[in-house]
């Protein structure tokens, strides 16, 4: 029985890093976004989880040069080794975000075009996921659709697995796991398009 596009997007990126890795450039046009995370974290040098690290360039690197403790998971071995070589004095973990246990609690946690590679039903028990590793007062950053539902992109040829819940259930699942949004926009023109949730651990 063959895969569906949703199986098929950790090998993806394990076969096509290198590939992946020059798409993605090192042009940080999320800079607002992680000047908002930055300016809201509750305290110095906090410790930031990166879900979806890739290689570290450029997201966790502005986060490291920003005084930020890192530490970074993803499934692809080859984005996970650059990460390594140019970032050796922080934590580097080949992890399925879904699979995340006894690595400790956080200041910050950022999913920037990670999360959304899930289907909505892997999505949703995420959210207790997020609770668990935040501390007090911690920030959660993540990347999203605008609706409920399914979308195909492509990597090198190969369909590239997206889903989404709606608006609405993300609010519901912040808050029911003691986030409150503290800024939210859908398809940011300024920031290639991206929909974008920041929300503060606030308990519940």
């Amino acid at each position: 029985m063959s895969s569906s596009p949703a199986d098929d997007v950790i090998a993806l990126y394990q076969e096509h890093a290198a590939a992946f890795e020059a798409l993605r450039g090192t042009e940080l046009i999320e800079r607002a976004w992680l000047t908002a995370f930055l300016e809201r974290l509750p305290v110095p040098h906090p410790q930031v989880l990166d879900i979806g690290c890739g290689s570290g360039v450029p997201i966790a690197r502005h986060l490291i040069e920003n005084g930020c403790r890192i530490t970074g998971v993803d499934t692809s071995l080859p984005l996970l080794s650059r990460a390594r070589a140019s970032f050796p004095d922080h934590h580097w973990i080949a992890a399925d975000m879904r699979q995340l246990a006894g690595i400790g609690r956080f200041h910050g946690l950022i999913a920037w075009h990670s999360f959304f590679h899930l289907r909505p039903e892997d999505q949703r028990p995420m959210f207790s996921t997020f609770q668990r590793l935040a501390a007090p007062g911690a920030l959660l950053m993540f990347t999203s659709g605008t609706a409920l539902g399914e979308a195909i992109g492509t990597l090198e040829g190969k369909p590239l697995y997206h889903g989404s819940l709606d608006a609405r259930e993300y609010r519901q699942l912040l808050a029911e796991s003691g986030f409150s949004v503290v800024r939210h926009q859908q398809e940011d023109p300024a920031c290639g398009g991206a929909t974008v949730w920041l929300a503060t651990q606030t308990g519940r």
